[in-house]
């Protein structure tokens, strides 16, 4: 999977409703909208930039969702492959 894929995948992830499972998890609605948010942004600006903007981008998600309360799970795994894309496009 490459960049852009990951950032897809992450978006499209975020878009659909919270599953029973994933409010178990520590995920609320206002969170999934901002993440999904942060994550577009990000997404919006390597398509206009190229991919070489990566390495100026430090998201720092995992950060963001631990000080939230969320634990690992669906949602998680995915936003987490997101940020390692970003910080290490050449994954």
């Amino acid at each position: 999977m490459d960049l852009a894929e990951a950032l897809d995948k992450a978006v499209a992830a975020l878009k659909a409703p919270l599953e029973p499972t994933d409010r178990e998890q520590g995920w609320t609605d206002a969170l999934r909208r901002e993440i999904q948010e942060e994550i577009s942004i990000n997404r919006s600006a390597l398509r206009r930039h190229g991919h070489g903007l990566a390495k100026h981008l430090r998201p720092r998600l995992d950060e963001w969702m631990a000080h939230e309360g969320v634990q690992p799970g669906r949602l998680h795994d995915v936003i987490m492959n997101a940020q390692t894309h970003i910080t290490d496009p050449h994954t």
